[in-house]
């Protein structure tokens, strides 16, 4: 198992109907912080450049589909940094196949088998979420999904304009939506613990998905949890500098009693 030192493969999944521009500039300022990484952000199947493909009806469909895209070995150790739905993925990807990955941090994600979907999915941001969908404007819908995912974004025309953009060039087909809805519904990963590291981020100003589904799956696992107290469900876009402050830590914690250089002790400016 790798320690987190030397150069690293990092692979970025994004959530539900969401593309790998959705990330913004985190990816290089991500690279830029920790030291030896390589971003690789990739779009699961019906997302950014494959919007024309029809979206796997399971959460392990679309782990395959990138499993085979980035092929199994890296050269490196791989370690996956995914949100939401893109969670789930990273977790089936451990399950299935944990000799390919070295570590994972996973952001607000859920999991039916340890939280109901009152909590998985607010219903008080039900009518939103419906709104969202139903609207052909893009630049309103973009506008609503940031309401809902981040604290300020949709305050910032020119995150909304990137968004707008983003969709013109690869448009999401309804049908999509509904075909991820479903596999993330219906995904319940194996009940035995990940066998590699892994790091729970949350967000306490989460309006989408209750930081309390981060907070379960922490008990049921025992896995690390740092919950940032105000940022909303697109924790990358809210506090970038937290988050990777959050992975240097946990990285410096699988370096412990090793002599090598660790990217915690070794860090740039983010």
């Amino acid at each position: 198992m790798s320690d987190g030192t030397g150069p690293s493969e990092w692979v970025f999944i994004r959530g539900l109907v969401r593309e790998s521009a959705h990330w913004d500039e985190f990816p290089q300022t991500f690279a830029r912080a920790v030291p030896g990484a390589r971003v690789r952000a990739i779009d699961l199947p019906g997302n950014g450049r494959h919007w024309r493909l029809d979206s796997p009806l399971s959460i392990r469909g679309m782990m395959e589909f990138a499993r085979a895209e980035l092929g199994t070995e890296a050269g490196v150790p791989r370690y996956l940094l995914a949100l939401s739905l893109g969670a789930m993925v990273a977790l089936e990807w451990i399950a299935r196949h944990p000799q390919d990955i070295a570590g994972a941090v996973l952001i607000n994600t859920s999991l039916s088998s340890l939280s109901p979907l009152h909590r998985r999915l607010s219903w008080r941001a039900w009518p939103e979420v419906v709104g969202a969908l139903l609207t052909t404007d893009i630049a309103d819908r973009e506008r609503a999904i940031l309401r809902l995912t981040s604290r300020f974004a949709a305050d910032d025309p020119s995150r909304v304009q990137a968004r707008v953009d983003a969709y013109r060039e690869h448009p999401i087909r309804r049908a999509n939506v509904f075909r991820q809805l479903w596999a993330a519904a219906r995904y319940r990963p194996p009940a035995d613990a990940p066998a590699i590291p892994v790091l729970l981020l949350g967000s306490r100003g989460d309006r989408l998905v209750s930081p309390e589904c981060s907070e379960a799956i922490a008990r049921y696992w025992g896995l690390p949890l740092n919950m940032h107290p105000a940022a909303g469900h697109d924790l990358p876009l809210d506090d970038p500098a937290w988050t990777i402050e959050a992975v240097l830590a946990w990285l410096a914690t699988l370096c412990e009693g090793r002599s090598a250089v660790c990217p915690a002790e070794s860090r740039r400016e983010t």
